[in-house]
């Protein structure tokens, strides 16, 4: 019997998620003995679409089962979409709600529907997070993700849903990856407006971008130009894979991080049992994500030490 073939694109490398996203699609192909292949679009929607279009045009010898996608651009390819529904392959979006996943549907018998993280309650968390930190309030440098992406849309809207209303937030952008918040930051640290700044908290919308801040702290302080309180600020993240935000919390490196579990071997496995037992699964499945540490243990974590006794005498 033919092993079922299945492409899964993904964002970039450059990106711990986006490599666990490969690594759990991995997983769950050899779990139930899929023919994978794993290709990343390098943030480029345009090599995104060239790239899934070589496999939908290929000879029907060569083309694909089912095509798995993350998006790089807000559109996620509705008319590569179409092409490969019609072509008779299944269509896999993770982390979009799509109005067009409805309407292939309706239109198409192979397999259509998205996976994604439940976005907003991911804002939710950190919102709390942030609130469980700052009882008392403060400002918090805000990382976002691009301004096109529906994951850092409804980040934000969770977060700003959940904050306490004496946070007052900075917002500055960054692309997902480590060197791109690290320049963003250090873009922004240079400013003689931030260096007057008084902040807190840097919270980021994924993990990679909170140590890219943090390392332009870091540099920042190192070369004379900033105060050492910034670095003893607390930075939280998104995303917890294991060996990355989920290690840095256990190391100190952050304080917190949201527990993001990656979709594509969920939704692989989704796809696989849809195909063998000739159901459909639902057009949109929300995956929930999960604070580290629980809010609880980030009270007593971020709690301030009480005074021993031969501190309070030098008072």
């Amino acid at each position: 019997m033919k092993k079922l073939r299945v492409v899964v694109s993904l964002i970039t490398q450059d990106n711990d998620y986006q490599v666990e996203q490969a690594i759990a699609a991995e997983e769950a192909a050899r779990k139930k003995g899929v023919d994978l292949e794993v290709i990343y679009a390098d943030s480029d929607s345009i090599q995104q679409s060239q790239q899934i279009l070589k496999f939908v045009q290929a000879s029907e010898d060569g083309r694909p089962e089912v095509i798995i996608l993350e998006p790089v651009g807000a559109t996620a390819l509705p008319q590569v979409a179409r092409a490969a529904a019609a072509s008779g392959i299944a269509w896999v979006v993770l982390n979009r709600e799509l109005a067009y996943i409805k309407e292939l549907r309706s239109s198409f018998s192979v397999p259509i529907f998205s996976v994604a993280s439940d976005h907003l309650e991911i804002g939710r968390i950190q919102g709390n997070q942030l609130a469980t930190i700052l009882p008392d309030g403060g400002s918090v440098l805000y990382i976002q993700g691009p301004s096109e992406s529906d994951a850092g849309k409804l980040r934000t809207q969770g977060l700003l849903q959940n904050k306490a209303p004496g946070i007052q937030l900075k917002t500055v952008k960054g692309n997902w990856t480590e060197a791109s918040a690290y320049n963003t930051v250090t873009a922004w640290l240079r400013l003689s407006t931030s260096q007057q700044a008084h902040i807190d908290v840097i919270a980021a919308q994924n993990d990679a971008m909170a140590a890219g801040a943090k390392n332009a702290f870091q540099q920042f302080c190192y070369e004379g130009e900033g105060r050492n309180r910034w670095i003893e600020a607390p930075f939280i993240g998104v995303d917890g894979v294991p060996k990355t935000g989920q290690a840095w919390v256990r190391n100190g490196t952050l304080t917190a991080t949201v527990i993001v579990p990656p979709l594509a071997g969920i939704a692989l496995e989704m796809l696989v049992q849809a195909l063998q037992g000739g159901t459909t699964p639902p057009e949109l499945t929300l995956i929930a994500p999960q604070s580290l540490p629980a809010l609880e243990a980030l009270t007593a974590k971020t709690k301030p030490k009480p005074l021993s006794n031969s501190a309070k005498s030098a008072i």
